[in-house]
């Protein structure tokens, strides 16, 4: 029989850790277990380790590091959690096989949202489930009373920053209608997929935006569709903590892909728009055995976050794969790939950076063909 660790729906109990414990929820070796309808946080604005000593956690403040805690566990199912306001980690967890995370928020944790850094024996296998979830204003501070992000740092000053981001890693992920914004680093960073053959990422009705570092980053064989895209990378830009450095890092593309060899990976039905080097970047690979098609999206370009003279690229990098273009519109956009449609407005309803919104206006020529409003519902 499976371990349930269950509070009331619609009621959630509050679990507050305090005096600087590690961990609020441990499943540090535990499998077969379900936990949900649960609160966790603590209750401190303090943030663990932060390079500036006003923000910084010290003895007698009523905080603790990280939401919940999993490492060599198997078959658990976390569902209806709002974890908060961790000086840390709102999730610590590498190790894991079979899991499935349903409806829950990841919000305004000091270090990270989910960090799949666990030390040895961290990689995932089997399928790892990720639906419906908010990942948000990670790398920030929150402040117990008004629940607003404060103290917000990244790599260059000593945080993190990452929505999601694990170390080397196995299994067939499968995350749909995420909306993953304002984190401090990389949205969704699946960078270090092992990339084998029975390795796989699908991403479905993705919204990412306003990620300091790339919105979605993956390595190996992948699908992403009907998702929404916005590379709105400089939106920290003078707020709190943050650095110049830390803006738009790894060239701030917006949808990154990193090949290595035989992948295959399709981006269909999707809209991206942003002001890094290229809305979808490609590094890396094998001797042209990687196979790349891009199809049936709509890709918005704006002044180059560093450049403002130039445009962002509609693709662009060092990759060796053979890359497909089928049925794709572009708008504004540098480099526009052979038999892609570049001069006709998209007409959606905003195509502003700062509060873009992907739905067509009436007689757009982007409409029934891409970007999907993911349902977070």
């Amino acid at each position: 029989m499976p371990t349930r660790i269950l509070g009331q729906s619609g009621q959630a109990p509050k679990l507050v850790g305090t005096n600087g414990i590690h961990r609020v929820v441990n499943l540090d070796g535990s499998s077969n277990v379900e936990v949900a309808h649960l609160e966790i946080t603590d209750d401190s604005d303090c943030v663990y380790r932060h390079a500036v000593a006003a923000a910084r956690c010290s003895d007698g403040m009523p905080w603790a590091r990280v939401g919940l805690y999993a490492r060599a566990s198997a078959h658990v199912w976390l569902h209806d959690l709002n974890i908060h306001g961790m000086a840390a980690r709102g999730v610590n967890a590498g190790g894991l096989e079979n899991w499935t995370v349903e409806r829950v928020r990841i919000i305004g944790n000091g270090t990270s949202g989910w960090d799949g850094n666990v030390g040895e024996r961290g990689s995932n296998r089997g399928r790892i489930v990720l639906r419906h979830l908010e990942i948000a204003w990670n790398g920030c501070g929150e402040r117990v009373q008004t629940g607003k992000p404060w103290a917000c740092w990244a790599q260059q000053t000593g945080g993190y920053g990452d929505g999601l981001g694990t170390t080397d890693t196995g299994g067939q992920w499968l995350i749909e209608d995420v909306d993953v914004h304002h984190n401090t680093s990389d949205g969704l960073d699946l960078r270090y997929m092992d990339g084998a053959d029975g390795t796989n990422v699908v991403l479905r009705r993705i919204r990412a935006v306003a990620n300091a570092g790339n919105q979605v980053k993956v390595r190996g064989n992948a699908l992403l569709e009907d998702s929404i895209l916005v590379g709105h990378c400089t939106y920290f830009r003078g707020k709190f903590n943050m650095t110049e450095g830390d803006l738009c890092r790894s060239d701030g593309s917006t949808l990154q892909l990193v090949l290595t060899g035989g992948d295959r990976v399709l981006v269909r039905n999707n809209t991206l728009a942003g002001e890094g080097g290229a809305q979808i970047g490609h590094s890396e690979g094998q001797g042209g055995t990687d196979d790349v098609r891009i199809q049936g999206n709509v890709v918005i370009g704006f002044p180059h976050y560093l450049r403002p003279e130039q445009m962002s690229a509609f693709s662009a990098g060092k990759s060796s794969a053979v890359i497909r273009y089928a049925d794709n519109m572009g708008w504004t956009v540098a480099g526009c790939p052979r038999g892609t449609k570049c001069d006709a407005n998209p007409k959606l309803r905003d195509m502003s950076l700062a509060s873009f919104d992907a739905r067509p206006l009436p007689g757009s020529p982007a409409l029934g063909k891409a970007g999907a409003i993911p349902c977070m519902k």
